[in-house]
Parts: C-alpha cells; sequence; structure tokens
C-alpha cells in the first residue's frame, strides 16, 4: 500500500504516507472537526489529495552530521524543512520551493513501511 490510515480518534480520520523527499511520513486528515481535511480519492494504492500537502520544521540530520555528533562534534545548526506537493494518482510531485533534493521533481509514491 502506498499510504496507511493511522488508528488514533475515533472522530478525525488521518493517512499517512511515506516522502521520499524528506525521509519522514506525512500525514493528511481526510475527516474530522476542527482540523485541516484534505479531500481523497479513497484508493490506498493510487491516492490523490487534494489541495497541495505542505510540511514545514527543521530537517533531520543527514548520516554525516549524526556521525559527527556521535563523535562530539557537536549538534549541527539547525536547516528549515519545506515539502510542498501533490500528491496525484499514486505519484508524489515536489514543487519547486522544497528544500530537499527533489524538489521539481515527479515520483512514483513508496510503500508504507
Amino acid at each position: 500500500m502506498k499510504i496507511e490510515e493511522l488508528k488514533r480518534n475515533d472522530a478525525i480520520r488521518t493517512m499517512l504516507f511515506e516522502c521520499p523527499g524528506c525521509g519522514m511520513g506525512h500525514h493528511v486528515h481526510i475527516a474530522g472537526t476542527g482540523v485541516p481535511v484534505w479531500g481523497w480519492n479513497g484508493s490506498m494504492e493510487r491516492p490523490t489529495f487534494t489541495p497541495s500537502v505542505l510540511v514545514t520544521g527543521v530537517a533531520q540530520m543527514t548520516d554525516d552530521e549524526h556521525a559527527a555528533y556521535m563523535r562530539g562534534e557537536g549538534l549541527p545548526a539547525a536547516r528549515p524543512l519545506r515539502c510542498h506537493s501533490f500528491v496525484t494518482d499514486g505519484r508524489i510531485q515536489f514543487l519547486g520551493d522544497c528544500t530537499h533534493a527533489l524538489a521539481g521533481q515527479t515520483v512514483e509514491l513508496p510503500e508504507v513501511a
């Protein structure tokens, strides 16, 4: 499956997909009150969410940064994370304002681990 339903709250339905750009899972609410809700085509294999999905925050450490930290070299400077995409028919189109290496590319959604 390309997405998985998270079972956290009976009042809110949330889907998860793995983002190959950021290396993190992104959550999209498809039903509920008091939360932003996206449209969903109902497919677990070829999902479409509308409108676009925007995730912001702080980027995770790279493997090299983690190794340096474990050697006692201190924490790396925080880097802003911006992942902006359209998920359409099982593919993820990364917009040009993404801060990761897949900005501007369209790729298949990976299987949820």
